[in-house]
């Protein structure tokens, strides 16, 4: 199954979320934010896991998606 990471804006700052962890990580900058995320989404493919990193936009809009493919897998 794969395991959704999502970037999204909030006042202040940017939250990184994954499904499996309650708490969200905080960062003052998109960057850094999307960042944070690649680096779970490879990690969990270097762990065998798929993972698909969403990133939102202030308005609410989708920006960008990216796959990570579990090692191993094909990519799509």
């Amino acid at each position: 199954m794969v395991q959704v990471i999502s970037v999204e804006p909030l006042a202040g700052g940017w939250a990184v979320g994954h499904e499996a962890v309650e708490n969200r990580q905080l960062f003052a900058s998109g960057a850094k934010a999307e960042d944070a995320a690649r680096r779970l989404g490879a990690s969990l493919s270097r762990a065998g896991a798929p993972a698909e990193i969403r990133v939102y936009l202030r308005d609410g809009s989708m920006a960008g998606r990216f796959l990570c493919p579990a090692w191993g897998e094909a990519a799509p």
